[in-house]
């Protein structure tokens, strides 16, 4: 059974199947100055890993690299999307932050703000990081009680299997202890085990952005479709510079699945470096377009499967060998499922397009 998006038929083959025109203003022209795109704040005591957190994932520096990081001093804000399909910025704060200063604007700070992510480092004493978590997040649930709040239980690459589990509880525990005592025990604080030194970070990162994707849903219904009908155990929608996938299916998320799809993409980007070539011009990685796709079959009977959705976007799913063999049937799916995205974001691109001409009147 082929998957048919909307119910229609393609007659185009798969010579269209790459969508020629798609523009989510990855250049910067029509959204340069970051101003529409939501805002993940970055925020944590010093030395907490803050800044290496964002120089391992958006700008591919090697985690012993980050050893030489400079302390942040200053508020610092970085635009990821001229770089990648997710589009947003991150505003790196200095540890030291004092949110009672005068000087300090709340309003300015957390009121356009989508995510608040705190740092915590879990090798180290944590009470003083409890402190400064609770002022944060209350004074940013006063402002804008819409933005989720994130936690990363951080540097847990030096913490046993149980003191991990002991952190966890320990600090969940103490924040929702401090924040039903403050009253405001509706603040929901979602926490994530992360490391730089594994895939961890990379899939914390990617709960964290979801949240701000608004067709999270249609994404995954779209993904749940193509798994039920081509016979795929799971699937995810990278963004193929950072390696953060934007959606999966509704199935639970194994880390060791999330790890093996992953690794894959930079084996293919690596491959394609150094056979491929890239357009003049052009922002994707070296060797990465439409014609993009990678087979990799595993001991245990199952295969990986990688195709390009668009110059950002990588679909990365996991069958079992005996169901691949319906090769083109899953091509055409995903085929179909190409389409289906390109619809998802035209409209996208067409809302922003009408809010922009009617502020602008």
């Amino acid at each position: 059974m082929a998957y048919d998006y909307d119910g229609r038929g393609d007659d185009d083959g798969y010579a269209a199947a790459y969508p020629t025109d798609l523009d989510y203003d990855i250049d910067g022209t029509d959204m340069a100055d970051g101003s529409d795109k939501p805002r993940i704040l970055l925020m944590g005591l010093r030395r907490s890993g803050k800044s290496s957190i964002q120089k391992v994932v958006f700008h591919k520096m090697s985690p012993n690299e980050t050893l030489f990081l400079e302390s942040t001093s200053k508020i610092t804000r970085d635009n990821v999307s001229n770089s990648s399909f997710v589009q947003f910025q991150i505003w790196d704060f200095p540890g030291q932050l004092d949110f009672f200063d005068p000087a300090f604007d709340s309003e300015a700070i957390f009121g356009g703000a989508g995510a608040l992510v705190f740092v915590i480092d879990s090798q180290d004493d944590y009470m003083e990081a409890l402190t400064k978590l609770h002022q944060t997040v209350t004074s940013a649930y006063k402002v804008n009680p819409n933005m989720s709040f994130e936690v990363f239980i951080h540097k847990v690459d030096g913490l046993s299997d149980d003191q991990k589990i002991e952190t966890t509880r320990d600090i969940h525990q103490r924040v929702s202890e401090e924040l039903e005592h403050a009253g405001m025990s509706e603040i929901h604080i979602s926490f994530y085990l992360s490391s730089i030194y594994d895939h961890s970070v990379f899939e914390a990162f990617s709960k964290v952005v979801q949240k701000l994707i608004k067709q999270l849903a249609t994404l995954e219904n779209l993904l749940n479709i193509l798994n039920s009908n081509s016979g795929i155990e799971k699937s995810f929608l990278f963004d193929v510079v950072s390696k953060i996938y934007i959606a999966t299916d509704s199935s639970p998320v194994e880390m060791q699945v999330y790890e093996l799809c992953s690794d894959m993409i930079d084996v293919v980007l690596d491959v394609s470096t150094i056979y491929g070539s890239a357009e003049e011009g052009a922002i994707q990685p070296a060797g990465y377009d439409k014609r993009t796709s990678s087979i990799m079959k595993l001991n245990n009977g199952l295969v990986l499967y990688l195709r390009e959705i668009n110059r950002h976007l990588a679909l990365v799913c996991l069958l079992r060998q005996e169901n691949f063999q319906k090769h083109g049937l899953i091509d055409y799916n995903i085929h179909c499922f190409r389409q289906a995205i390109q619809e998802v974001f035209e409209v996208k691109k067409k809302a922003t397009l009408s809010l922009q001409q009617s502020s602008d009147a």
